[in-house]
């Protein structure tokens, strides 16, 4: 069958797509027939070589994908032959006090499929079954693919860790990648006044069109600034900041007193300089979120697929053009999720 991959760590020259042997059914898993995958900020950081992780190459990225079953393990009973699914991409234990309470997340030996594992940008996969969630028929392959990883992990981080109230303002950074626009969505769910922040006018119109009441671009003026003006000097509630250092000490400084800021990554760096006063003065909470318990994903994707959430694709390329939808994501090109699909989807 045909994968993408690579053999060493670098830019986008070496991704390749080639034929690779075939996946091994264990018991439990699944093999997917692979309509359509999704690209995340985390396959570019896995690609580049992130820090801590040690690969088996060639290694075979991809955190999102959404198929058909074609065949089950011995041990397998939730899903069969012909049924629509799509990947939930963390693995745990099942079995440590983290799992046995509903905290799959914080298991110690938590790995992402297409990070610490091989991952599902291939013609077929061998997933887990309890990785997988059903898809309904009505759903198109782009957006079951496109979904589950950013608005699980956007779900987590405002309804469970930030735990927005209707009334409260909510400021989302990068509104127009992935988890950005899950977040402009879930935030405006969830009865917040939503401010978002993009880097052009026509991706601030995206944010607006998915419910962000304000916009800011953060290329022609200081969003920390311009938030403190338009609320009174007061500050929002709420900052989802998955970008990090380049705007860690402007996220801070966008909260209002009490407030919360709430991450779950750091594409521009993760070791950002904190102010502790301003931490201890304001008595602001920082809370980390990691993707999402089965139960937030099966939530969040209930709202994707009865249309009260709309995944925007910025673009579809076939597979053996996976290193140009990762120079989209890296370029912040367009608005929304890059989907590959497999060349022999294409024909």
């Amino acid at each position: 069958m045909q994968a993408v991959t690579f053999d060493g760590h670098g830019g986008t020259g070496v991704i390749d797509y080639r034929t690779v042997p075939e996946p091994d059914l264990g018991a439990d898993d699944v093999l997917v027939d692979v309509r359509a995958g999704a690209l995340n900020h985390l396959d570019v950081w896995t690609r580049r070589g992130m820090p801590g992780i040690d690969l088996s190459m060639p290694h075979v990225p991809g955190s999102d994908a959404a198929g058909v079953v074609s065949a089950v393990g011995a041990s397998v009973t939730r899903f069969e032959p012909g049924d629509r699914v799509a990947v939930l991409a963390g693995v745990s234990c099942g079995q440590c006090e983290f799992c046995r309470h509903g905290e799959p997340a914080l298991c110690a030996s938590f790995r992402v499929l297409g990070e610490h594992v091989p991952g599902v940008h291939s013609e077929r996969a061998a997933v887990p079954a309890d990785n997988l969630i059903a898809v309904p028929e009505h759903v198109d392959w782009e957006t079951a693919a496109a979904a589950p990883l950013v608005f699980q992990t956007a779900w987590r981080m405002l309804n469970t860790r930030a735990d927005v109230s209707p009334g409260e303002s909510v400021l989302v950074l990068g509104a127009s990648g992935g988890v950005g626009h899950a977040a402009v969505q879930i935030a405006a769910h969830a009865g917040a006044e939503v401010f978002a922040t993009a880097s052009t006018e026509q991706k601030l119109q995206y944010a607006a069109e998915l419910g962000a009441d304000h916009v800011v671009n953060y290329t022609e003026t200081n969003f920390a600034d311009e938030i403190r003006a338009r609320t009174g000097k007061r500050g929002v509630d709420v900052v989802v900041d998955h970008v990090g250092e380049a705007t860690w000490d402007d996220s801070l400084r966008s909260l209002a007193k009490g407030g919360r800021l709430v991450t779950c990554g750091a594409t521009t760096g993760g070791r950002p300089e904190t102010n502790v006063q301003r931490v201890f003065w304001n008595q602001l909470d920082i809370l980390g979120s990691t993707m999402a318990t089965p139960g937030e994903a099966d939530a969040a994707l209930e709202h994707v697929w009865d249309g009260t959430f709309d995944v925007r694709i910025r673009d579809v390329l076939p597979m053996r053009e996976t290193a140009r939808a990762h120079e989209l994501l890296e370029n912040r090109e367009g608005f929304g999720k890059v989907v590959v699909k497999p060349d022999n989807e294409l024909d």
